[in-house]
Parts: C-alpha cells; sequence; structure tokens
C-alpha cells in the first residue's frame, strides 16, 4: 500500500513572498481607488459663471473671452479689448490693440 502523501510545511522564503504579494495587492488596490477618485473629482462640472448675454458695440464680434474677479474682458475682431463688470454688465473700459500693421 501507498501512504498518503504528507503535507510539507512551506519554507519561510515562500510564505514571506506570498504576504508581500498580498499586500502589493492590496496596495495597488488602494492605489487605483484613489486615482479614480481624484479623476471624478478634477474632472467634474467646474466651469466658470458665464454671463448670459453680452451686449458688444455694433459691428463687433467677439473673438475671446478671460474673467477676472468683479469683471470679464472680450477681445473683438476689430482689435479692441472691452473690459465690463460681472454684476451690473456695463462697459468698464475699452482699449485699443496696436497690430502693428
Amino acid at each position: 500500500m501507498k501512504e498518503a502523501p504528507r503535507e510539507e510545511e512551506e519554507p519561510a522564503q515562500l510564505r514571506l513572498l506570498r504576504r508581500l504579494v498580498t499586500v502589493l495587492t492590496a496596495t495597488m488596490i488602494v492605489g487605483l481607488l484613489v486615482v479614480i477618485g481624484l479623476l471624478v473629482i478634477r474632472l467634474t462640472d467646474r466651469t466658470p459663471a458665464l454671463p448670459e448675454s453680452i451686449a458688444l458695440p455694433d459691428g463687433a464680434a467677439a473673438v475671446a473671452l478671460t474673467q477676472g474677479p468683479g469683471w470679464y474682458a472680450v477681445v473683438t475682431d476689430d482689435d479692441r479689448i472691452l473690459i465690463f463688470d460681472r454684476d451690473t454688465g456695463a462697459l468698464r473700459q475699452s482699449v485699443r490693440v496696436d497690430t502693428g500693421g
């Protein structure tokens, strides 16, 4: 008759390796969850509030828009920068841009 194989105790190095792999797996899972959480936080819709409408002078078309605290500026196609008050929408300042041409 054959004897049943005995289970040998695993070597200490193999036990250490198994624990290291388990810890690494757990660390990678936590890291992946953190990265996903940060992406969700960063990519949520946090667009700045824009005015409903902007009244530009006759013949002017907007090319670019920028904002600051309490104001926003519109760059027009006729080389002007129009600075408006954010609260009232009134034109604060108009700056002519010298394009050198």
